[in-house]
């Protein structure tokens, strides 16, 4: 894509997302918008009021983040760009002067929650959870007055005035980390490094036994390997469900693009979200049976065949 001039992540200020957009060359001149969902930061790229959003996909302790698989399921003509991967931790912040005895109410993102439950039970057992939209509003709100603390992160002073910091580093995991996607609007995929990734939206065509196993045979059968698959329901009855996955490699490796043929043929609705460079750089390591050679070879000796050459 070209340089983006405005871009929209989720807000306000001084979050995690905001952070994973440090990752993103040539940003320096983009507008940076902050919105209050991921369905609207997505909404803006689809409509034209924005060249580009980032958004939390998956953390490395909860899983896939839910609100952003469902957000790119549901806004047609998108296309992930790229992929960054940032280091999480969390603070216990309050209003200055604040004790830990007088916490009864933390507001809290539920994925920031997620990752502090262990820490939380050991030092501040039976208070009560108040969901925030994000990290850095949980500890905007607390003026309000609906909680005496918040986890936030851990440069929210540089954001938010008259808070201390009660506790830092109180994440379960020390190594844990949110993955997040670069998303533009559609275009064609970018040419394959050997170190790619490939998402989809898949749903089955029935509930019948078995539909679920001819899903994941399509990849199977050519060696594709799948690092993410989760259901998410579609919404309309009770029972349907759709798949978001990642699977390793490029739409244009043979082996992946064979894959998304079957899945064409096999479901009712398949989204390609995009096929981009892994954050972590690593190469995909397939069979020689799977290689584009592999698929190039079979396809000749076909046509051999059909056209009436004698076989070697």
């Amino acid at each position: 894509m070209s340089q983006p001039r405005v871009v929209t992540f989720l807000g306000p200020r001084g979050t995690f997302t905001e952070a994973a957009l440090e990752q993103v060359a040539g940003l320096d001149g983009a507008e940076r918008v902050p919105v209050a969902n991921v369905a609207e930061a997505l909404a803006a790229v689809a409509e034209g009021r924005s060249d580009a959003a980032m958004i939390a996909i998956e953390n490395s302790i909860e899983g896939g983040v839910t609100a952003a698989q469902d957000a790119l399921a549901a806004t047609p003509g998108l296309r992930v760009i790229s992929e960054h991967v940032v280091s999480v931790n969390f603070s216990l912040v309050a209003p200055t002067g604040t004790r830990l005895d007088d916490i009864a109410v933390i507001a809290a993102h539920p994925v920031a929650w997620a990752q502090c439950t262990g820490w939380l039970q050991r030092e501040l057992p039976g208070r009560a959870h108040l969901p925030a939209a994000s990290n850095v509003t949980a500890a905007a709100d607390l003026g309000a007055g609906a909680a005496q603390a918040a986890l936030s992160t851990p440069t929210i002073g540089q954001w938010v005035e008259g808070l201390e910091v009660l506790a830092d580093r109180i994440g379960d995991n020390p190594d844990a980390v949110t993955r997040f996607l670069f998303v533009g609007r559609a275009g064609a995929p970018g040419e394959p490094t050997g170190a790619d990734k490939t998402s989809l939206v898949v749903e089955l065509p029935s509930d019948e036994p078995g539909v679920l196993l001819d899903m994941l045979e399509q990849f199977a059968t050519r060696g594709v390997n799948l690092s993410l698959i989760q259901s998410r329901p579609i919404g309309d009855r009770l029972g349907r469900y759709r798949f978001v996955m990642d699977a390793d490699g490029h739409i244009r490796d043979e082996r992946v693009a064979d894959a998304l043929l079957g899945l064409k043929r096999f479901s009712p609705k398949v989204t390609f979200l995009g096929s981009y460079p892994r954050a972590d750089g690593q190469r995909i390591e397939v069979e020689r049976r799977y290689t584009n050679r592999s698929f190039e070879d079979a396809r000749d000796w076909l046509r051999g065949l059909l056209a009436g050459e004698p076989e070697a």
